[in-house]
Formats: structure tokens, sequence, C-alpha cells
């Protein structure tokens, strides 16, 4: 195997660019320092800022990227039907995140794509919860929001769980989510705005009468990084094309009570969109 060196590599960079007036730095990920040592290297170009411009490019995935991403899923989908049983044992919310985690780096992830959110009982209904000490308890509701890497490419995925019966109105906030959830992804296909995709879901949970509960957008584009364009929201016109990849993930927060997030990550298409997350989703277990 031969490998350039670094003044090797800078010097055939330099030589690919010499043909182009202007180069475009993204201005968001290109230090002061960095921007000036390229001003001096590259006299011939012009260096401008840009945003926005890689990611754009980035929202349709190539075959190869969604398999990465529906492998990442098919990971997370494995270590957690393994973890879950052990629910039951009362682990602490931090104990079995890092089971999970373990789990996934087990059957080949790099790591994990955002920091896993176990959330049990009252801090269930904050949305982005850290794992605790506190020990998960039978009847309660549980939020489990993880991801992992693989080759680069992000996973995500939530599921709401309870060990035993979390009684009635639990479970119908759970029954009103998961309709919220399905009603979005039935509204994911190419050509469809991000605002209708959200309105789907939230239109669901305010018939309900639960709509200041919701207090999120209802997704995000996945690939490289977990956030990425566009914001599935309310105020995004944006419309979706065959091929990205986002999630669909609607919640509903009570404060001191608990909390209830479900999400899937799709791939749009022509028709409709297809599951890349497959975790069967029941609330007891």
């Amino acid at each position: 195997m031969v490998r350039a060196t670094q003044a090797e590599q800078r010097r055939a960079l330099m030589d690919a660019v010499t043909p182009f007036p202007r180069l475009g730095l993204e201005a968001h990920a290109v230090t002061w320092a960095q921007q000036r040592e390229w001003c001096e290297a590259f006299t011939t170009n012009l260096l401008v800022p840009t945003v926005g411009e890689v990611e754009a490019l980035r929202r349709v995935k190539e075959r190869g990227e969604v398999e990465r991403i529906r492998y990442a899923c098919g990971i997370a989908d494995d270590a957690l039907g393994e973890l879950l049983p052990t629910l039951s044992q009362q682990p602490t919310e931090r104990e079995f995140a890092l089971e999970l985690e373990v789990a996934m780096r087990r059957r080949g992830a790099t790591g994990t794509s955002f920091p896993t959110i176990v959330a049990s009982g009252p801090n269930g209904a904050k949305p982005h919860s850290r794992p605790t000490e506190r020990p998960i308890e039978r009847r309660e509701l549980v939020v489990i929001d993880f991801g992992c890497v693989v080759d680069g490419y992000c996973s995500d995925m939530t599921r709401t769980v309870s060990v035993g019966d979390p009684g009635p109105e639990a479970r119908h906030v759970w029954d009103v989510v998961l309709a919220s959830q399905q009603a979005g992804r039935d509204a994911v296909r190419a050509g469809v705005t991000c605002q209708a995709i959200d309105s789907a879901s939230r239109e669901v949970i305010e018939a309900a009468g639960l709509g200041d509960r919701f207090t999120h957008s209802t997704g995000h584009g996945v690939g490289l990084e977990i956030h990425e364009a566009p914001r599935v929201a309310r105020t995004v016109g944006d419309t979706v094309a065959s091929g990205y990849v986002v999630t669909v993930e609607p919640g509903v927060y009570l404060p001191g009570v608990g909390g209830v997030r479900i999400e899937d990550t799709v791939v749009v298409t022509d028709e409709g969109s297809n599951p890349l997350t497959a975790f069967p989703k029941e609330l007891v277990v």
C-alpha cells in the first residue's frame, strides 16, 4: 500500500482546484485560523463562505448509503431485542443504557449516534432526559431513544415500553402517540412537504386534547449526522424527495407522570416510505 504524505496530498489538492476561480468553504465548519491559512495557500482562487451547500447535496441518499443506515438500524433492533427482557430485573437507567450500547458494539457498531436516552417514570416527561441512577420500576413508562454508527452512518429509533400494565391513562397516551406516528408515516412520500407530515402526526395528538404536550418537531433527516436536513416541522415548507431518510417521532410529555415517544427511521419513495427500523411497537413487555 502506498500512502501519500500530507505535503503530497496538499499539492494534489492545490493542483486539482487551480482551474476554479472561486472555492467555497463551509463557513460553520472552518475556523478563522484555517481560513487564513487557506487564503495564503490558494492564492489563485477566491475563497467564499457557503452555508448548507454540502448538506443539500447529502439530502438524497444513494442506495449504498441507505443500506448502511438500514444495517445500523438492524443492529439497534437486535440489541434492543436482547436487552428488553432485562428490564424486569429493575436495572437503573444508566445500567440499561450501558448494556444497550455494549450490545450494539458487539454487533459491529463503532459507537452511538447520540447519547442514549433511557427515561423512566417522571424522567420520561423530559424529551432529552439523560440516564440516571433511578431504578426502572414495574408498571411505569420507559422511553428508550438510541442509535448507533456503522461505516459512518447513523441509526435512530425510539420505543416506549412498560414492564407490566402501566394503567389506563398511560395506555391511552401510548395509543394516541402510536396513532400519531402511523399517521405521520402514512403521510411520507416524495413531493409532500415537511409541514404536511408534521401536521398529519400533530393533528392526531391535538384531537386527543394533548396538543400542548407535543413540544417538538415530528422528525429530521438522518445520515452521516444524526440530525440532518430536512427538519420535519410545522414551519418547514421543504418537500421531501425519493431517497431522503427521515425520522417520524411524535411524543407526548406529562410532567410528574412520564412520557411517550415512538420513532422510526424511514426512506422516502415515490409511493410512500420504507421503514429502516423494524423493532415491534408493543407497550407491555
